[in-house]
């Protein structure tokens, strides 16, 4: 659907039922080069695009929606904080004062790909998602209505299907773009119709944005607007390299030429699970992860700040049987280095259930090899709300924060399991180095220095005099490492 792009714009894609079909491999036509007047050869696109273009649809949706109080006219929301820093493609309505809210339709535009010529295309799943309606139309001017296969909000993928034959495709890359390749990015911006741009791969492989749960984008400064969302880059050879999601913008919304785009591999890896199964399932470990800072680094002894360390280990899942433990930092996945927590999650993810993966972990005594049996990903999402006002506190060593027990009331308000061991941060001054680091009222510190506390007393003993802390801290059931650095 329609969405108002203030920051960053995304979009998703992936299809559902269980059908045979085959993708286009063919190469289109290369770049040509032809002379001017003066005889002078200048390089041109136009016999690829030519071939391509037909493949590139223009996508309009609608829904049924209640309107709400708290938006203004159509296109235009509420200010935003600075904390809802990605906002999204399509603007929402809303209802006028003194008017009772009544039930209207809510258009929005996007682009899509076909990929096969019996009529299956990828899209993102914010251009489709909670839709009634579904049109697809082509550069010839025929029109289709969609069927939405199946989606995949954690990558913003979604599949749809027109009833059509030996229709125009966009054949998919098997080649990985390259930072400085070529690309172009063909879609439908603003609705004005089918335009193509051209810009470079400026990075690969962008993660931690939190546009998507699963993040492995193409960087590119070919220009992106809203309704290009959906739509191909493509390569120099009219490959299909990814499907155009998001962008990062000024104030006015408009294209700054840092785009993003899911890569073709991810999204043909959540196409194919659904076409053969109706959903996508993804690997499991059951450890919760984060990168390996500079700090982190020193604290653990590692050489460099590479690598994902698990802060938790989740009862009865693939990572306990294994043995893996809190502070293992993950190095590698069946031999290939793994760069940062982003890495990871996506080695596993994209990992089929049931696959033995080694992973080589960093301990104090040295590396070690674990093999870890993946289980399937639970359909689950972990609640993530504030936290609630604590009073009283026990003075801790570390200068500026007050620590008091952990009872099973508290763990409840603080939701978090009654069997949770540790002690809770009721004050944090916010000129000390604790608030610096991270270190919020609320949290709970369950280890020091690697040491588990379950009392204001352990707590205490294990802080010492002196020196930096490494405090394993749990907040709304998520942990992770903080390094508090000593001050002199």
């Amino acid at each position: 659907m329609n969405r108002n792009l203030a920051t960053v714009a995304l979009a998703a894609a992936s299809l559902g039922g269980a059908v045979s079909w085959h993708f286009a491999t063919e190469h289109a036509t290369a770049p040509t080069y032809v002379y001017a007047q003066g005889g002078a050869p200048s390089l041109t696109f136009a016999p690829m695009i030519k071939k391509v273009a037909p493949a590139v649809v223009n996508i309009s949706s609608t829904r049924l929606i209640q309107t709400s109080s708290n938006r203004n006219r159509r296109g235009h929301q509420q200010p935003q904080t600075p904390e809802d820093f990605f906002g999204q493609f399509f603007g929402n309505g809303g209802t006028f004062p003194g008017i009772p809210e009544q039930p209207r339709r809510e258009g929005g535009i996007g682009s899509g790909v076909i990929v096969s010529a019996d009529g299956y295309i990828l899209t993102n799943n914010h251009v489709v998602e909670k839709a009634d309606t579904v049109k697809v139309s082509l550069n010839d001017r025929r029109e289709f209505t969609a069927k939405v296969l199946g989606t995949d909000p954690h990558t913003d993928i979604a599949v749809l299907k027109i009833d059509g034959h030996n229709l125009p495709v966009v054949p998919i890359g098997s080649a990985k773009p390259a930072v400085g390749d070529l690309a172009l990015a063909i879609g439908n911006p603003f609705g004005i119709g089918q335009t193509v741009t051209m810009g470079i791969v400026s990075a690969t492989g962008r993660g931690g944005l939190n546009i998507e749960q699963y993040e492995d984008f193409i960087q590119t400064d070919a220009a992106i607007n809203p309704g290009n969302s959906g739509g191909a880059l493509v390569s120099t050879n009219g490959d299909l390299i990814g499907i155009n999601t998001a962008i990062l913008a000024g104030g006015g919304g408009g294209n700054q030429g840092i785009g993003f785009a899911i890569p073709v591999a991810m999204a043909r890896e959540v196409m194919d699970q659904i076409v053969k199964t109706g959903k996508v399932v993804r690997g499991f470990m059951g450890a919760q992860i984060q990168d390996v800072t500079p700090d982190l680094a020193r604290a653990f002894k590692l050489k460099t700040p590479n690598g994902a360390v698990l802060t938790n280990i989740e009862s009865g899942t693939p990572a306990e049987r294994a043995g893996l433990q809190a502070g293992d930092v993950v190095t590698a996945v069946n031999g290939e280095p793994v760069a940062d927590s982003n890495a990871l999650r996506l080695r596993i993810s994209r990992t089929a259930p049931g696959t033995a993966v080694k992973l080589t972990v960093q301990r104090p005594d040295g590396p070690k090899e674990v093999t870890v049996t993946l289980a399937q990903l639970p359909n689950e999402d972990k609640n993530d709300d504030g936290q609630p006002d604590l009073r009283g506190g026990n003075r801790s060593p570390l200068q500026g924060v007050s620590v008091d027990e952990l009872d099973a009331q508290t763990a409840r308000q603080l939701q978090l399991s009654p069997t949770t061991k540790g002690v809770v941060v009721t004050d944090v001054d916010v000129a000390s180095a604790a608030y610096e680091a991270g270190l919020r009222r609320g949290d709970v510190i369950q280890s020091v220095n690697r040491k588990p506390v379950a009392s204001v007393n352990e707590f205490e003993t294990a802080v010492g005099r002196g020196g930096s802390v490494l405090l394993l801290v749990n907040r709304g059931g998520a942990t992770r490492f903080v390094v508090v650095e000593s001050t002199k």
